[in-house]
């Protein structure tokens, strides 16, 4: 792939894309909040509110290909688990 650039490129890229349908018809606006923005709650006590998440498509080691990454929310405490992703799937 090659880089391209001359004076005034962004006007062109600007001006292509304003006339381009398919460019305007997909394009995304963005739009204000429903409403205000809230921090989660805290939570008062261990392992009631927790954090689950996969890491994929990892090299295989010693069997596993997938970790299970499990995150208490009140002590940061973190359980990490070896999987198989067609154990998930």
């Amino acid at each position: 792939m090659s880089n391209y650039w001359w004076p005034g490129i962004s006007k062109y890229v600007l001006s292509y894309v304003n006339g381009c349908d398919v460019c305007q018809r997909g394009k995304s606006f963005p739009e204000m909040p429903a409403w205000k923005l809230m921090p989660n709650p805290i939570p008062n006590v261990p392992w009631t509110d927790i954090s689950v998440d996969f890491v994929i498509g990892l090299p295989e080691a010693q069997g596993y290909d997938t970790i299970l990454v499990i995150c208490d929310r009140f002590t940061k405490h973190v359980h990490i688990i070896p999987t198989m992703k067609e154990q998930i799937l």
